[in-house]
This record gives C-alpha cells, sequence and structure tokens, in this order.
C-alpha cells in the first residue's frame, strides 16, 4: 500500500499482481474477457480481497457522467401518501444501485428552489408529481430524463407517464352512491390545479350526467381540514335542496366535511353519505371510518422509478395505469 495511503489504490493492486493499472480497471470493471487472461485476471480479483480494495464510486461516476442519483419532486409532505410514493421509488432505486432524494415543493406547488448547484450536473433523472410540475423549470429537472406522476400523457412534460386509475376510482365512488340511492351530490373538489383533480371532477361529472334525476353541485376547498371544514359548511348551508352524498377529492377534504357536518347537526351516514379517495390512515382514524378508494401509493413510487430506468436504458416503460379499488365503510348508507 502506498506511504501514508488510508485505503489501497489500484496503483497498490497493480503493484501486489505484478500488472498495470489499466489492466486492474478492466478487470474490476468486467471488461478483461479478450483481453486480459483469465489467469491474470483472477491474479488481480485476489489481490483487490486481500488488500480490500474498493473503486471509488463517485470518481468512476463523474468520468461516466453518471450520478446514479434521482430526485422525485412531490407537494409539501403535508400526508403519508407521497412518504410511502418515495418509500417504493427508493426500493427499486437500491436494487439498481441509484439513490432517491425527495425534494417536496414549498407550499406544496408552484416554483421551487434548485436543491443543488446545478440539477442537471448532479442528477441522473427527475421523477416529478404533476402537482409540484411548476417546479420543474426552476431546478432545470425539466431538462433531465423525466418521468411525470398523475399526469395527463397526451400533454406531459416527460418522457415517460405513470397513473394511478383515478378515473375509475371516481366511477366507482359514483356507482357505490347511486346504487344506495343517491341523487342529490356535492362534490368537494380539490381547489388545486392539476390533472389528477380535473380527472376526479370530469369523470364525477360524465358518470353522473348519464343517469336521471341527480343533481350536482361543487364546492372548491384548499387542501386541509379547516379548508375544507369551511367549503363544506357553506355550501351545506346554501339554499335549495341539502344534498345526500358529499364526494371528496381527498380523505382531508373528507374529514373536514365530517367536521362541517356535525356542526350543521347532520349526522354521517344518516343525513349525509361522505366519502374520500386515498386511503390515508386517517380514514380509519376518524368515526364512522370512511368509505374511500384505496391508492397503492408504494407501488405507484415503483413503478415511476421502474420507468425512469427504462428512460435512462433506451427500454419502453410498462405500460397501463395503476389498478384502485374502493373501500366501503360506514361513512355511506342509503338516503333517508
Amino acid at each position: 500500500m502506498a506511504r501514508g495511503s488510508t485505503r489501497p489504490t489500484s496503483r497498490d493492486v497493480a503493484q501486489a499482481a505484478g500488472v498495470s493499472q489499466a489492466a486492474v480497471s478492466l478487470v474490476l470493471g468486467d471488461k478483461w474477457r479478450g483481453r486480459v487472461s483469465e489467469p491474470t485476471a483472477q491474479r488481480v480479483r485476489e489481490a483487490a480481497h486481500r488488500l480490500g480494495y474498493r473503486p471509488n464510486l463517485a470518481a468512476r461516476n463523474l468520468r461516466l457522467g453518471r450520478t446514479r442519483t434521482v430526485l422525485l419532486v412531490v407537494p409539501a409532505l403535508t400526508t403519508e401518501f407521497f412518504a410511502e410514493v418515495y418509500t417504493g421509488a427508493a426500493r427499486v432505486a437500491a436494487e439498481h444501485g441509484f439513490g432517491v432524494v425527495l425534494y417536496p415543493s414549498p407550499e406544496g406547488i408552484g416554483p421551487a428552489k434548485d436543491p443543488f448547484a446545478s440539477a442537471q450536473a448532479a442528477l441522473d433523472g427527475v421523477i416529478a408529481s404533476s402537482m409540484a410540475a411548476d417546479a420543474l423549470t426552476a431546478i432545470r429537472g425539466d431538462q433531465l430524463p423525466l418521468v411525470m406522476l398523475d399526469s395527463d400523457p397526451e400533454g406531459s412534460l416527460g418522457a415517460a407517464t405513470v397513473n394511478l386509475d383515478i378515473a375509475d376510482g371516481i366511477r366507482q365512488v359514483a356507482e357505490h352512491l347511486l346504487t344506495l340511492g343517491h341523487r342529490r351530490f356535492l362534490h368537494l373538489a380539490a381547489d388545486v390545479p392539476s390533472w389528477t383533480f380535473e380527472v376526479r371532477a370530469r369523470e364525477l361529472a360524465a358518470r353522473l350526467e348519464a343517469v336521471p334525476g341527480t343533481d350536482l353541485r361543487t364546492a372548491h376547498a384548499p387542501l386541509s381540514i379547516e379548508g375544507a371544514l369551511i367549503a363544506a359548511g357553506a355550501a351545506l348551508a346554501a339554499p335549495g335542496p341539502r344534498p345526500t352524498a358529499l364526494v371528496c377529492d381527498d380523505d382531508k377534504l373528507a374529514a373536514g366535511a365530517y367536521k362541517a357536518a356535525r356542526r350543521a347537526g347532520l349526522r354521517v351516514p344518516d343525513d349525509l353519505s361522505i366519502t374520500g379517495l386515498d386511503d390515508l390512515g386517517l380514514a380509519t382514524a376518524i368515526d364512522p371510518e370512511l368509505t374511500t378508494v384505496r391508492l397503492d401509493a408504494e407501488l405507484f413510487g415503483e413503478r415511476g422509478m421502474r420507468a425512469l430506468l427504462a428512460v435512462l436504458e433506451g427500454r419502453s416503460p410498462e405500460q397501463g395505469d395503476i389498478p384502485v379499488t374502493l373501500v366501503v365503510r360506514g361513512s355511506t348508507a342509503p338516503p333517508r
């Protein structure tokens, strides 16, 4: 080992094996076949093992222009959903020698500061939720290999899109409530300019329009329990026949709707059925437990990372939306 060195180098391995440094690079880079003999390759491997030599991956990646690092851009982590997306993405990334940096966009949506001095120099690719898409321009992430989550496949910024079948989830909710006999609906819609929420509104309206005698009103609310409480309270107090079913864009909005219903003297589900979407831990923490659509957030993250790997390797990503499931609990019942 070189004097004063605390870590063996490729030169140390070359000296111990009696070969050149070039031969060491070929053998340890698994590019030796046809260029170095098998006995020589074995001698290099034994010397490296004996010395405890490990290649300098950072230097190698710098030479190759690869950092094996991916940025996951998501809205602010106000629920566990995107934490689970990260868990799924990081698991697949680790299997392929990549790391994932999680970057919540400030305020949930909108521009974000570059988390690196130069995102293009520090990253191999980006996975981004459409809810945080505006952050991509600021960090120049749209100039890197990019996979979009919850994004319109027809107008996506990315080389690939990965979606949950949100449209089918909304159709399942509508079918469940219609079968129970509901005809007067209130849609508590997230006040967020995002494709995924546009899909929910469009699919709900289309399904209810196909059934004679239905009425659909819409109230918009910030993605918070307090915002939902205020918006749902105002909608329930509005003139005209009161809705018997309240369809919420996510479980947090549903929790706010519960509070609004109780303040209005209404019982869930006797006077008002309420549904959510996500199946967060919150769904079973409120009483009665919430009828909602279960989204597999970890699988979502896994598929996003696999799609990015495919883009990086020049392959076609897996096609098809990820199925979702309606979970019926105590917050829905036939109207009185």
